[in-house]
């Protein structure tokens, strides 16, 4: 909250501009905006002192030299969410309704509680998308919500798995490497087959015979 902080050292000590900018990490015009009660938004002060983020000590010395810059004791608490929809930063926020109807256009056997937990949204969001009263249905285009970075392949995949487990659909596999796989099958099969060729043709001496070769045009373009 720096311009709650700002506000307080402004208020509440002779700190200069400058050094209560940098502290909180703002402008200096946006300082003189809060000094002159010309901000956007009126604040209320926050002490740094009583946050444990700044000593009585530490605001003396900046008021003593105002070259000085002040010290962070510690940062700012984090506040962490256990619960809940997962956090999505603002400019994706707008992407959510395309996601959520991929999802439903793709995968109808995902509950709405999986897709709130997938994307970060309400139920009440899901289910005017599923039967289309969304305020703004016209302009929900279904948009995969791993390429939109609502969510990851990883989740998604899982998600999917656990709903087709519980609908007792069988879980769709991934067939976007089936063609190497065949060819890796191929390939080691010929090998085990030309093994067991040689193994033919050793002789009990352990030399493997010599290999006739007809003399055909390809056999003489080798050479």
């Amino acid at each position: 909250m720096p311009h709650a902080t700002a506000s307080w050292l402004v208020d509440n000590t002779a700190l200069s501009f400058e050094q209560i900018a940098e502290f909180c990490g703002l402008h200096i015009l946006e300082i003189q905006a809060i000094a002159d009660d010309t901000a956007a938004t009126k604040l209320t002060g926050r002490d740094p002192v009583r946050a444990h983020e700044l000593t009585l000590e530490e605001i003396e010395k900046g008021q003593a030299d105002p070259d000085y810059r002040l010290h962070m004791t510690k940062g700012p608490e984090q506040i962490r969410r256990t619960k809940g929809p997962r956090y999505t930063p603002v400019s994706k926020r707008q992407d959510k309704p395309d996601g959520i109807s991929w999802i439903i256009r793709n995968h109808p056997e995902i509950t709405d509680g999986a897709i709130s937990n997938l994307i970060g949204t309400t139920r009440t969001t899901i289910a005017a998308i599923r039967d289309r009263s969304h305020w703004n249905i016209a302009n929900i285009t279904p948009k995969d919500p791993v390429t939109l970075g609502l969510t990851t392949q990883r989740e998604l995949d899982a998600a999917v798995a656990k709903a087709a487990k519980a609908a007792g659909l069988e879980a769709p596999v991934d067939t976007r490497l089936e063609g190497d796989r065949e060819a890796l099958i191929a390939e080691l099969r010929g090998q085990r087959e030309q093994a067991a060729r040689d193994a033919e043709a050793m002789g009990e001496d352990g030399v493997v015979a010599p290999t006739v070769f007809e003399p055909t045009a390809e056999n003489l373009f080798k050479r």
